[in-house]
């Protein structure tokens, strides 16, 4: 394939949040007794990185743009009966369900991130510290529960979607890893 086959889909800034997240999310993911002070950083970036995701897919390039990729539900559903019957059709950005699954990512790192900012609050560390009085032991256990079990729901999604990946990059013939590195696809 060479450069005249392709068109650039993913901008830089896309690539660099999707590769950072990845990594901050494993770091944290990692880390999550052993060694809070790593945690707590992974932690901050993520929430900084999810901030840009939330301004970019509002003014960044048309392929970022939340309004590109997230559909309605029926949309969703219609084009999951399609690829099990194997007619979905190809799409340049994001097809329906990876846009449902960039929602639903967006949504439980937001909520990772939240209970675990709060959480560590509540132990009397981090940004959020001085909102709490000491002796929220119990609210503290509480959020670190939330905390983990949105976590572990996170890493699940995130299985779904390597599978996801995998399927659409079979299903269509192209590299779907590759593009999101490269940032190009095949026209």
């Amino acid at each position: 394939m060479n450069g005249q086959d392709e068109i650039k889909v993913w901008d830089p800034l896309v690539r660099l949040f999707h590769w950072s997240l990845v990594g901050a999310f494993a770091v944290a993911w990692l880390t999550e007794d052993e060694w809070m002070g790593l945690h707590a950083n992974a932690g901050y970036l993520i929430a900084a990185l999810l901030l840009f995701r939330l301004v970019w897919g509002v003014l960044g390039t048309r392929y970022a743009r939340f309004t590109d990729f997230v559909k309605s539900p029926p949309t969703v559903v219609g084009y999951l009966r399609d690829l099990v019957q194997l007619r979905a059709e190809r799409t340049l950005g994001h097809n329906p369900a990876g846009g449902a699954m960039i929602v639903a990512l967006l949504t439980t790192l937001l909520i990772t991130t939240l209970t675990g900012l709060l959480a560590y609050g509540a132990t009397g560390a981090g940004p959020l510290a001085d909102m709490f009085f000491s002796g929220t032991a119990y609210g503290s256990e509480f959020l670190e529960e939330v905390h983990e079990f949105f976590a572990n729901f996170t890493l699940f999604l995130v299985v779904v979607h390597l599978i996801g990946v995998g399927f659409g990059s079979m299903f269509h013939r192209e590299n779907l890893v590759r593009a999101m590195i490269t940032g190009s696809k095949r026209v």
